[in-house]
């Protein structure tokens, strides 16, 4: 679940991103636009959002448990079912453990990458990826700085669960590299990557 407020330039309102779909739909309430897909809540536009939502100071906000039940509260309140999204980070830290080439593509790697309590199959084309490495990984429901939500996918015939990131996608500074972000060894396995 991903949380804007921008209160300098679009005001007091809350976006609430959790899904990207085709074809949504606009449902409007008292102070409030729910988005669907079908009959599934994706996001929603909180206006007025300071006075029913304890927010800090900052344009992108980590979604918690107390902001969650603010939430869910103003929802009850306009008679709109709850929303329960996974809270759990996704960006974090992943430690590649294994690279191979893609069976039916030569600028592609398949690689597995240990995140904590799993290890993920991602297919990756950047050309300094490797064995070893730490690296930012977007999870399955992660939010891209760009946009871009992400799910499960299959490139060429293969399975690819999240993405290995570059420091473009992540919206930081350009450092010269071609390719993904490979992180110092002081990060650790898990450990969440906050992105701007």
């Amino acid at each position: 679940m991903k949380l804007t407020y921008n209160y300098q330039h679009v005001g007091d309102v809350l976006l609430v991103t959790m899904k990207k779909a085709e074809n949504p739909e606009y449902e409007f309430h008292e102070g409030l636009t729910v988005i669907r897909d079908g009959d599934e809540i994706i996001g929603l536009n909180i206006f007025e959002a300071s006075k029913h939502i304890e927010l800090p100071d900052a344009v992108n906000i980590g979604a918690d448990e107390k902001i969650l039940a603010s939430i869910n509260a103003l929802l009850e309140s306009r008679g709109v079912a709850k929303i329960d999204p996974d809270l759990s980070p996704k960006f974090v830290v992943g430690k590649v453990t294994e690279k191979s080439k893609h069976p039916d593509a030569d600028k592609l790697n398949v690689c597995k990458v240990d995140v904590g309590e799993e290890e993920l199959q991602i297919v990756c084309g950047a050309p300094n990826v490797d064995s070893g490495q730490h690296v930012v990984v977007a999870k399955v429901g992660a939010i891209m700085p760009d946009g871009l939500y992400i799910k499960p996918s299959t490139l060429r015939g293969v399975d690819s669960e999240g993405m290995i990131c570059s420091r473009n996608e992540l919206n930081l500074e350009d450092d010269g590299v071609k390719g993904i972000y490979v992180l110092d060894d002081s990060y650790e396995v898990a450990q969440p990557f906050e992105v701007k």
